[in-house]
């Protein structure tokens, strides 16, 4: 995504300065399909499909309307979170090429978007840097006449306080933080940050490299709002980080399993997608555990920058990995909580059943996402990494 030097005053004033430092969410890289544990929002459930064909595809995935661009479409997007399968089949039902370039984090994807570093027609941000875009006027509104399968939403997907009418994003996987627990190594009760962040578990504790994320653990353990981030919650907050920090082996944002798979720690804050694969591999060895003291939702859209030279094709994209089937394939890989309703019934009962995947229904209900906090957003992040060398 290049945003051209004469559109970029205001951008780089109100974004680069507030966002850029911001925390991410970032989403699990694949070792398996299918995950178990404990049961979610759809009541019908069936086998999970194979893959489907581009001809098993539904009609409403391509546009109804004429599309003239070019058959091309550049996709920046989270790395190990798109499977190549969803890739072929859309290029195969559509002949459009998709070209692919990964970032690790928001930040990163900001940084090229402010240096005009690409040009891309969609992007992959999560809410609050939807949010801060939407302030800035760096999106296109989407055409929802060219996305009919945007009704196989789940109503809660399509009423966030972000983008509540869908106006310029569309979800594609949405997740929660939690705790894992190596039950064979740790014995005790663990229900919250408090119990992860003891001095016996030194050097056994892997947690998100993800400043945002890290002060909100701390607000919540000091009965805060999570977006509430101020001078005065900076430093109400500082003296846990300083007891805490001091205890963590790794910090791992893109595979924070992979310490757990290996033994190196026995306890950790992950994505829950990441906590997924690790209940799916080893079902009697892992625990997945929302802290009592609170968690967030995060929510990984779809958008299309203003400057997109095919925004047509990213919105016949965004209809194709809105259909039941393709979204199903999505899970399958990436096991985060599914919004696509229609998809849900296609998944197995024992991916449904996954508690990191599919947490209850109350329990997701309750859950708030992220705001967009401006300046403050360096100010969470120097915290961090200052605490982090001391």
């Amino acid at each position: 995504m290049k945003i051209k030097t004469h559109l970029l005053p205001a951008a780089v004033a109100a974004i680069a300065g507030t966002l850029f430092l911001s925390g991410c969410d970032k989403p699990a890289t694949s070792a398996a399909p299918e995950a178990p544990a404990e049961a979610a929002a759809t009541p019908e459930t069936a086998p999970t499909p194979a893959a489907p064909t581009p001809e098993a595809a539904t009609p409403a995935a391509a546009a109804p309307a004429v599309n003239d661009e070019p058959k091309e479409l550049n996709l920046f997007c989270w790395s190990e979170y798109v499977p190549q399968s969803v890739i072929d089949a859309f290029t195969a039902k559509t002949g459009i090429k998709v070209n692919v370039q990964n970032y690790a984090s928001n930040e990163e994807m900001l940084q090229k978007l402010l240096s005009g570093g690409g040009q891309y027609d969609l992007i992959q941000p999560s809410e609050y840097i939807v949010e801060a875009m939407m302030k800035e006027d760096m999106l296109m509104p989407l055409d929802h006449s060219l996305i009919p399968n945007i009704v196989n939403l789940a109503p809660e997907f399509r009423a966030l306080d972000f983008d509540p009418n869908n106006k310029f994003s569309v979800p594609w996987m949405a997740g929660t933080v939690g705790i894992v627990v190596n039950v064979e190594q740790i014995k005790d009760p663990i229900t919250g940050y408090a119990d992860v962040f003891q001095e016996k578990y030194k050097g056994q504790i892997v947690v998100l490299d993800d400043a945002r994320e890290i002060v909100s653990w701390a607000l919540a353990a000091n009965g805060l709002p999570m977006n509430e981030i101020n001078d005065e919650t900076i430093e109400k907050i500082r003296p846990t980080l300083q007891s805490w920090l001091p205890l963590v082996k790794v910090y791992d944002s893109d595979s924070p399993k992979t310490a757990m798979l290996n033994g190196d720690v026995a306890i950790g804050l992950v994505w829950s997608g990441e906590g997924a694969l690790l209940l799916d591999q080893a079902p009697e060895k892992f625990k997945w555990v929302l802290p009592k003291e609170g968690t967030h939702l995060f929510v990984d859209s779809l958008v299309i920058p203003k400057t997109a030279k095919h925004p047509k094709n990213a919105e016949m994209f965004i209809n194709f990995i809105l259909e039941p089937e393709i979204s199903a394939m999505i899970s399958a890989d990436f096991p985060y909580l599914n919004p696509n309703a229609a998809a849900r019934k296609l998944l197995s009962p024992e991916q449904l059943a996954n508690v990191a995947s599919f947490p209850p229904d109350e329990v997701v209900s309750e859950l708030q996402t992220f705001k967009d906090i401006g300046e403050q957003a360096s100010v969470v992040d120097d915290l961090v990494t200052t605490i982090k060398v001391e």
